[in-house]
């Protein structure tokens, strides 16, 4: 029978009667039930590397194990630094596994950046990578401020070890000597209501901030997002969304797990090897940033690939044109197309679209709000606006995030005494409920589905010795929606040109975060308080 959820009217109907939170429990208790039920059906295939749902077990259970001889304890720290894998998940899962936090690290960071997440979490415990991309993401970290002095352990997933780190075997093999009871009865002392991760994401300040999340919050709210999306048994989903994003992490692979699907890891985004692993391995289920489609479609020879096995998108993070909707249903053949909303502070999703919706409703709006939460649009003193007046986005309900880490006045400056967490965005409720996001109180915008936050990229300009102020706003690109652009004042008898500056910020950020434009300007726009004026600095980029 359908349940119906507090805080909501509409009934989801589950094949055990119950909500994700309670059906599992915790991660650990999510990974065990799977395991019984879907036993011997494959649960990762990540290249020559295939897991079963059973020997998914069995591997997490050995590395939980190895962390015990490392001794990690519950609420410690364990950082994850490393692209899409087979290892991340069963990392990550052994992390919940021993009752300890993972902190997902962004691949693109740069050693700086990477630094600070693990300084400011306490990390003890570093999972990572030597190459990715070209670069050692262990190296990157040598020399690095804040120290990292909380840092213990570093796990190299993939690639060689080197003195004072641990490779993939050896650290695995060091749990032999752990009783296998005693990491079973770790497992089983997790509750739900213990942290399972801290999530980072700048704020309007450009420091990042780390998001606190329950096992109870991510269950329930991805067996809802599965339910409703119509995730199921037997879809083979291709995660080519980070696992250090809240998508490609618990819409990706922790739902497929819930729902008896097989996860195909994807570590770099390429078209060809995307088109190449949707016809050999039959996938179903592709969910990304509206960027990935258009790349796809875009694709000169889309029509040689028999794209027939997919069923299911599922997209939001930007406008999308409903001429690109359209075209996912006839181009690339998929029979649902779906947008959602949601942002880290609200476990990642807080709305969705529901199958059946028109196109348009798809691409102009982000859905209703998923169960057991609602959402408010209110004005600049807090008073709701009528349905089809835009107003700044609220929501409340079970997936507000517990607060920020070790910050609690950030915590209530997010949300207020009453429960309802500030997005920042300005959206539109229409009368059925559905939002459409149409600015952003917060300067943030979205480069190829990656937040960028342009006080944290000015933050890191601003250590450019030739730079004097800076200014930093979203530029509108076809391909990824928003690219940086920088307005750049110089510091007096300073000499520096655009191509310069690029290549500079190439190596000190992430690449999303590098302005693709610089200009170069006698003085910002600002107000009477030295506020700057970025909507005329947005103005002239559109030429008005």
């Amino acid at each position: 029978m359908p349940t119906t959820r507090e805080g909501s009217g509409e009934s989801i109907a589950h094949d055990d009667g119950r909500r994700g939170d309670l059906e599992f429990g915790t991660l650990p208790g999510m990974l065990a039930r799977a395991a019984e039920r879907f036993a011997s059906r494959d649960a990762v295939r990540d290249g020559d590397v295939t897991l079963s749902y059973a020997a998914l077990a069995d591997t997490v259970h050995a590395a939980a194990r190895a962390l015990l001889a490392l001794g990690v304890a519950p609420g410690d720290r364990v950082a994850i630094w490393a692209p899409n894998s087979w290892r991340w998940i069963v990392a990550a899962l052994a992390t919940h596994s021993v009752g300890a936090v993972v902190v997902p690290v962004n691949t693109r960071f740069k050693g700086g950046e990477a630094a600070y997440v693990l300084a400011r979490s306490g990390a003890r415990v570093i999972f990572t990578v030597s190459e990715f991309l070209g670069v050692d993401l262990v190296a990157m970290l040598d020399g690095c401020e804040p120290p990292l002095t909380a840092l213990e352990h570093t796990v190299v997933l993939a690639g060689p070890a080197r003195d004072g780190t641990i490779d993939w075997e050896r650290f695995v093999g060091g749990g032999a000597g752990v009783d296998a009871a005693t990491a079973a009865e770790r497992a089983r002392a997790v509750g739900p209501d213990d942290l399972c991760d801290v999530i980072f994401t700048s704020g309007t300040t450009g420091a990042p901030k780390g998001v606190l999340c329950t096992h109870a919050q991510t269950l329930r709210a991805f067996r809802d997002w599965a339910d409703i999306v119509g995730l199921r048994e037997g879809d083979r989903y291709l995660v080519a969304l980070p696992f250090f994003h809240t998508f490609g992490y618990k819409a990706g692979w922790i739902a497929s797990l819930m729902m008896g699907a097989t996860v195909f890891p994807l570590a770099v985004f390429d078209v060809d090897a995307v088109l190449s692993l949707v016809v050999r391995e039959r996938i179903t289920v592709l969910p990304g940033a509206p960027s990935l489609y258009q790349s796809i479609l875009a694709h000169p020879r889309l029509a040689a690939y028999d794209l027939g096995s997919l069923r299911l998108a599922v997209t939001g993070a930007a406008v999308i044109p409903v001429d690109l909707v359209e075209r996912m249903g006839r181009d690339l053949g998929f029979d649902t197309v779906l947008t959602g909303y949601g942002l880290t502070e609200a476990t990642g999703v807080t709305a969705l679209c529901r199958a059946g919706d028109d196109a348009a409703t798809v691409a102009t709006t982000s859905g209703r709000a998923i169960p057991g939460m609602s959402m408010r649009s209110v004005d600049a003193s807090g008073r709701d606006v009528p349905a089809g007046e835009p107003g700044e986005i609220l929501v409340a309900g079970y997936a507000v995030m517990r607060g920020y880490f070790d910050d609690p006045a950030a915590t209530a400056g997010a949300v207020d005494a009453d429960g309802w967490l500030h997005t920042g965005d300005v959206g539109v409720l229409d009368p059925r409920g559905y939002v459409r996001i149409t600015d952003r109180t917060k300067d943030m915008f979205i480069v190829g589905g990656f937040n960028a936050y342009p006080a944290e990229i000015e933050r890191i300009l601003q250590r450019h010795a030739a730079i004097a102020q800076v200014a930093v706003v979203g530029a509108p690109d076809e391909r990824l929606g928003e690219v940086p652009s920088a307005f750049v004042v110089l510091r007096t008898g300073a000499s520096l040109d655009a191509a310069t500056l690029i290549a500079w910020s190439r190596e000190n950020m992430a690449n999303y975060k590098v302005p693709r434009t610089v200009h170069f300007v006698e003085a910002l726009p600002m107000n009477a308080t030295g506020k700057v004026l970025k909507q005329k600095l947005r103005e002239r980029l559109r030429g008005t």
